[in-house]
Formats: structure tokens, C-alpha cells, sequence
């Protein structure tokens, strides 16, 4: 099973930069990283030193609006697991339906939702 944490708060700088610090070089990682990145994109840097791929999505709730295109792309993904996920998210709104919708069916056996990350603090 892949762990997946949660990266929410801050801005998208943020987010990144707290990804960024959790990367480990011998793990292949995926991250999914919702809208913009900012003008500082850390994670750009290491997706070509590191076993590191970065999708970005548009902005959006992954669990409203945003629903089939990250369900997509993670399906997508999930084709390879890697060993490690992150999914950055523009707003915490709705993280309870976020953390419902990655732990339903055909998620529970690719997925472990681990820590998360508030990087609004």
C-alpha cells in the first residue's frame, strides 16, 4: 500500500517546501500538487534529481468540482504505485469528504492515509 499524506494551509510555496523537506531520495514519490505552483517551485528542481514526478491539477475541490479529474489522475497513478503520495491541497475545506473519497473502496487496498501536513501554522 502507498502512504498518502494530506499537505494543506499556506500557500503553495508552503505546501511544497514542507513536501519538499519529507523527500526521500531512495522512495519513488508521486505528488499531487492542486493549481499553481508558486514562484518558488521546489518540487520542480528535484523532479528531475530525484525519484520524484509532479502532477498539478487545476484548481479546484478534489472533492467537488475537482472530483473526476483527481479521481482520474489518481487512478492513473495508481497504475504504478509509487511508494509514496502527496497530495497538496489549495484549501482544507473539505478535508473529511477528501480523506472519505481516498479511503473508499477502490482505494482501500492502494492506499494509507498517514499524516498530514498543516502548513498553516
Amino acid at each position: 500500500m502507498t502512504p498518502a499524506t494530506l499537505v494543506y494551509g499556506g500557500n503553495s510555496t508552503a505546501r511544497e517546501r514542507a513536501i519538499t523537506t519529507r523527500l526521500d531520495a531512495s522512495c519513488s514519490t508521486v505528488v499531487i500538487a492542486e493549481g499553481i505552483s508558486g514562484t518558488d517551485s521546489s518540487l520542480q528542481s528535484l523532479e528531475t534529481q530525484q525519484q520524484c514526478q509532479v502532477f498539478r491539477i487545476a484548481p479546484g475541490c478534489p472533492c467537488c468540482s475537482g472530483n473526476l479529474t483527481m479521481r482520474v489522475t489518481l487512478n492513473r497513478i495508481l497504475r504504478r504505485p509509487p511508494q509514496r503520495l502527496y497530495l497538496s491541497l489549495a484549501s482544507a475545506a473539505h478535508l473529511p469528504q477528501i480523506r472519505s473519497f481516498l479511503q473508499e473502496a477502490q482505494y482501500q487496498s492502494l492506499l494509507s492515509l498517514s499524516e498530514e501536513l498543516n502548513c498553516g501554522i
